[in-house]
């Protein structure tokens, strides 16, 4: 923990490895300091069903990202310029209200783009451990960390939950400003599978106690390299968990990116390769799931569940 905290000095949690000293008040590529900076505590129903159950997931949405997706679903809280009053500064409103929730008969408690605050993110794991509550973390990333950082993780989370989010690095630059994110988004699989395995490990209830899921939201235009994606990451394990969403809906704040959503043959075609590679387990979304996904964090609850 120690050494994470020190990592804020000249940062480098994250690969822009950008070297601002948070400590003081430098900011750097997120636009967040040494302090938390958390948008929405929250039970959400609509993450995977091992994930969810009936009961749903206590996530807790930090503000801010170390990318800048232009079609980021989280975009009211995600986009590294804005700000709001409401956002939460401090540990002890951010224990209360994860407790409230917990208290009721929660198990799962998921931090939501952790990469930038993973020293904000183990102090509040060890605050709640403090005072007696022990719940199973989700480490819910974009896929775009540091592996040295997640080895440093591996007593405090129990699930791995990361976006693949490109294999082309000119997809990965034009619409995430993210060098080399597929070479170091592999990289910190294997780390993960290493940390967790590949085959998810689940209680009576059929809850995840452990293990690795991996997303992929498919957009539109783009089917070939999701195809790519997979057949790479089959190379590594075809026994992984594999969360393959359809659910991406253009916002007014994305339709210079990207202007309309994924059709029924993009998606399918990828279906049909998640198959074809031997992919046996995880999900896939009807082609409706785009109109109950969208978040809007202007509300107590973003996702109306």
């Amino acid at each position: 923990m120690l050494k994470m905290k020190e990592s804020l000095a000249s940062c480098t949690l994250c690969p822009r490895q950008c070297g601002a000293n948070r400590t003081k008040g430098e900011l750097g590529y997120c636009s967040t300091d040494s302090e938390p900076l958390v948008a929405s505590i929250t039970i959400h129903k609509g993450e995977e069903p091992a994930l969810s159950g009936s009961t749903g997931v206590c996530n807790v949405f930090f503000a801010h990202c170390n990318l800048s997706c232009c079609f980021c679903q989280n975009h009211q809280i995600s986009r590294n310029s804005n700000h709001s009053s409401q956002w939460i500064r401090d540990y002890e409103t951010i224990i209360q209200r994860i407790v409230e929730i917990l208290d009721r008969g929660i198990k799962i408690l998921g931090f939501v783009s952790p990469t930038h605050q993973v020293p904000q993110m183990v102090t509040i794991i060890e605050m709640l451990n403090q005072i007696g509550y022990k719940p199973r973390v989700v480490y819910n990333s974009n896929g775009y960390d540091s592996p040295e950082v997640l080895r440093m993780l591996y007593d405090y989370v129990d699930i791995y939950l990361p976006d693949i989010k490109y294999f082309d690095d000119e997809l990965a630059v034009k619409y995430s400003h993210a060098p080399s994110y597929f070479s170091i988004a592999t990289k910190v699989l294997k780390e993960m599978i290493w940390q967790k395995g590949t085959s998810l490990q689940l209680d009576d209830e059929g809850i995840v106690e452990q293990g690795v899921i991996v997303r992929h939201l498919v957009l539109p235009g783009h089917s070939a390299d999701s195809m790519r994606i997979l057949q790479e990451i089959s190379e590594i394990s075809n026994n992984l968990t594999i969360s393959l969403m359809s659910q991406f809906q253009p916002s007014n704040d994305s339709l210079n990116c990207i202007s309309r959503s994924v059709t029924k043959r993009e998606y399918e075609v990828v279906v049909s390769e998640l198959k074809r590679m031997g992919f046996h387990r995880g999900w896939v979304q009807n082609m409706g799931s785009n109109t109950y996904y969208l978040p809007n964090f202007e509300k107590k609850n973003p996702f109306n569940d």
